[in-house]
């Protein structure tokens, strides 16, 4: 099943309430929330008390991204505040087992967000404590980039390492997610796809559009490859 998530930080901070009881009422499947501290990527987004506030207006998960260094110091902080699901960087913190493990301690889901050139064998040994992993298909700090073309190969090398290791990881997509690069992410394994400027936050579509096309264009290409596969 492919996962469909709008980024909040493409959002217009002064609606956010209102954004997301109407994403959420469109049938989005999570919420992804970017927390950047100006250090670990050169940029600043949002925080727990902002997280707190919409919190009460969606059950769907919060997928919470920590571009912050030493994110073990963190968690708490953002668990408290509504998350459901957190990633953390493998650069961000020497302790990436042990983080990990703490956020699956506390009840939820835990995440590897993997740079565009972070390798895949940071994976190898903890692939017992993850969740999921976020592909950065560009580079993290800032919205409207373009895609890197070799993330199309990563997904795939990742898909069949945790094929191969008989791990059952979701692989979500993260940066410039559109309708030019969903059909070969979602070919080469990915399943859960955060939607910013490229697919979902567009002035000229209502939300309640745009997430009914991005369904019924992930729906096609699952249907599209399942034929590829008969023949």
């Amino acid at each position: 099943m492919t996962l469909i998530g709008p980024s909040l930080m493409c959002a217009d901070m002064g609606i956010l309430k209102e954004t997301v009881i109407r994403l959420d009422q469109a049938g989005v499947d999570f919420f992804h929330l970017d927390i950047m501290d100006g250090n670990f990527v050169p940029n600043f987004t949002m925080g727990p008390d902002l997280i707190k506030s919409i919190r009460p207006y969606t059950n769907k998960p919060f997928d919470v991204h920590l571009m912050v260094k030493n994110p073990e110091n963190h968690l708490d902080t953002f668990i408290e505040s509504g998350a459901n699901m957190i990633s953390v960087h493998v650069e961000a913190t020497d302790h990436l087992q042990k983080t990990l493990k703490t956020i699956r301690d506390k009840g939820l889901k835990a995440g590897v967000a993997l740079n565009p050139s972070t390798p895949l064998q940071e994976l190898v040994y903890v692939l017992d404590t993850i969740d999921y992993v976020t592909v950065m298909t560009v580079n993290p700090g800032f919205a409207g980039q373009k895609f890197i073309p070799l993330m199309y190969q990563k997904i795939s090398d990742l898909k069949h390492l945790l094929n191969k290791a008989e791990y059952e990881i979701d692989i979500q997509v993260d940066g410039n997610i559109g309708y030019e690069t969903i059909p070969d992410v979602l070919k080469n394994g990915a399943n859960m796809l955060v939607c910013g400027t490229s697919s979902l936050f567009k002035p000229d579509v209502t939300f309640e559009e745009a997430v009914n096309q991005l369904k019924d264009f992930t729906e096609n290409q699952k249907t599209d490859q399942f034929k590829l596969n008969l023949k």
